[in-house]
């Protein structure tokens, strides 16, 4: 896929690929724009702290799926 304003692959970052298993790592949202919403589009998991949660998202590649790029846009219009 070719770089533009939906889609950014940074072979060069020593992260690079932060998770394993895409073809096309979209690393426009290096840092996911739904962390902070409890319930966001991905599938992150929960890691319980006393009396807190933390959200886990190691295993969640959605923000990294190039498709994805309209509906993450779409979501934080919804939920800003």
């Amino acid at each position: 896929m070719k770089n533009s304003y939906k889609f950014f692959e940074n072979k060069e970052c020593k992260y690079f690929p932060c998770h394993k298993g895409l073809e096309d790592f979209n690393c426009m949202f290096c840092y996911c724009p739904m962390y902070t919403k409890e319930k966001c589009l991905g599938n992150p998991s929960f890691i319980d702290k006393g009396d807190r949660k933390i959200k886990d998202c190691s295993k969640c590649v959605f923000p990294h799926v190039p498709e994805n790029y309209e509906k993450i846009m779409q979501f934080l219009r919804e939920n800003n």
